[in-house]
C-alpha cells in the first residue's frame, strides 16, 4: 500500500485520470494554475498536449495515482470508473477521490461506500460547464460528500470554476442530482443545424446518450415519468447507429427530421 506524497505549501499536487475532451480541460486548469499535475488516459497519446506544457504523463493508473494525494477522475462512466480503480490494491488509501464522471445518485453513494470500505475520502461532483468554460466564471461545479474532504483541497478545486465551486451536503448522492439545462446551447446548435455539420463541443453523442440513461434511471428511482429521457436516449442511439458517435448533440435534428 503506498500513501500520499508528502505535500508542501504551495498548489497541491493532483492526479486526473480521464482525458477526453472534459478531462483535457480540467488538467489543463490545474497545469495553469500552478499544480503538479499527473495525468493518465487509455489511449497515451491524448496526453502528448498536456504534457508538452509540463503535466507529468504516468505510464499506468497505479503511477498516477502514486503521485498525488488528490485525485481526480472523469472518464466515460460508472463501471469504467470501476474498471480504473478496482484493480488498485489499497494504492488510493488516504488520499481524495473525485469523481467528476457522470452518473446517478445511486452509485455516488456507492461509490462512497466503496471508498469508505477502502480508506478514501470521496467527493462525488457535477460538471456545469462545457470544456472550453472550465477555469472560467462561466463554470458551476458542485460537490457532495464529507466536508473536511472538501475544505482540504477546496483552493484546488475552485481552480476548475473560480466562481462557481459549491459543496452541498455529505451525502454523496447530492451532487448526481443537481440536473440543469444550459440555454446557451440552442443559439449554439442553430448554426450547426443550419450547416449540416455537429461537432461535438462540450461532449461526443455516445457521452450525451449516457448520460440520457443516468438521467432516466434517476427520474424512475425518484418516482418521475421518464418517458422523456428514454425517447432521447432511444434517438440518441439511433444516431450513434448511423454513424454519429463522435457527433454533437445537435445531430440529433436529423432524427427529428423523420417521419
Amino acid at each position: 500500500m503506498s500513501t500520499p506524497p508528502h505535500t508542501t505549501a504551495g498548489p497541491a499536487a493532483v492526479t486526473v485520470l480521464g482525458l477526453g475532451r472534459m478531462g483535457s480541460a480540467l488538467a489543463a486548469a490545474f497545469l495553469a494554475a500552478g499544480h503538479s499535475t499527473t495525468v493518465w488516459n487509455r489511449t497515451p497519446g491524448k496526453a502528448d498536449e498536456l504534457a508538452a506544457r509540463g503535466a507529468r504523463h504516468a505510464g499506468s493508473v497505479a503511477e498516477a495515482v502514486a503521485a498525488a494525494p488528490l485525485v481526480v477522475v472523469c472518464v466515460a462512466d460508472d463501471e469504467a470508473v470501476h474498471q480504473l480503480l478496482d484493480p488498485l490494491d489499497g494504492a488510493l488509501a488516504g488520499r481524495t477521490l473525485v469523481n467528476l464522471t457522470t452518473g446517478t445518485s445511486a452509485q455516488a453513494r456507492a461509490n462512497a461506500a466503496w471508498a469508505k470500505e477502502r480508506r478514501i475520502a470521496f467527493l462525488d461532483g457535477a460538471i456545469m460547464a462545457v470544456p472550453e468554460d472550465i477555469a472560467t466564471g462561466d463554470a458551476v461545479l458542485l460537490y457532495s460528500g464529507p466536508r473536511d474532504a472538501f475544505d482540504t483541497y477546496e483552493e484546488a478545486l475552485r481552480v476548475l470554476a473560480p466562481a462557481g465551486t459549491t459543496h452541498l451536503g455529505g451525502d454523496a448522492g447530492l451532487a448526481a442530482r443537481m440536473t440543469t439545462v444550459v440555454a446557451g446551447y440552442v443559439t449554439a446548435a442553430a448554426p450547426e443545424v443550419d450547416a449540416g455539420t455537429y461537432p461535438a463541443g462540450d461532449a461526443t453523442l455516445t457521452v450525451h446518450q449516457e448520460a440520457m440513461r443516468h438521467l432516466a434511471e434517476e427520474s424512475e428511482a425518484l418516482g418521475v415519468n421518464a418517458e422523456l429521457p428514454r425517447f432521447l436516449q432511444l434517438l440518441a442511439g439511433r444516431a450513434v447507429a448511423e454513424g454519429h458517435a463522435e457527433s454533437g448533440y445537435s445531430a440529433l435534428v436529423e432524427q427529428f427530421r423523420k417521419a
